[in-house]
Order: C-alpha cells, then structure tokens, then sequence
C-alpha cells in the first residue's frame, strides 16, 4: 500500500475500514486460490494484500481507541 493511500486511509471512519477489510479479505482469499491453482503467476500478491488487510485494521484500531478516549473526556467534562 502506497502512503498516499494509507493517508487516504486515516480519512475514513472506523466502521469504513472495518468492512474495506473484509472485502479485501474476500478478495485475499480468492487471489490465494488463484495463486494455488496456477492462474495467478504473482506469488507475492496474496503477501501484499494481506499486509494491507493488516494497515486497515491497525488504523481502524486507532480511531476505535481514539474514539474510546474522546468519549470518556467528554463524560469526564460533563460531571
């Protein structure tokens, strides 16, 4: 995943990404089944997407936490 994308990523809201990866994880299992029945000759493909599936659910984990913390400021302001 290029950095732009990864910015691009950082945009988006927790339950976005949550579902990005599950398409991409979709799409992961497909391309290893392509890659085992010989159809795809880009062994490092299936790699490469599950690191990305892996950058959505880091940055999806951060806004949770983010999220998480701004809330509990904003109940901690309130009483």
């Amino acid at each position: 995943m290029k950095k732009k994308e990864l910015t691009d990523l950082k945009v988006k809201t927790a339950k976005d990404l949550i579902k990005l990866a599950g398409q991409k994880s979709t799409d992961a299992k497909k391309l290893k089944l392509d890659i085992l029945s010989g159809k795809e000759k880009n062994l490092k493909a299936y790699r490469n997407m599950r690191k990305d599936i892996a950058q959505i659910l880091s940055v999806a984990k951060e806004k949770q936490i983010i999220e998480k913390l701004e809330a509990k400021k904003e109940t901690g302001k309130t009483k």
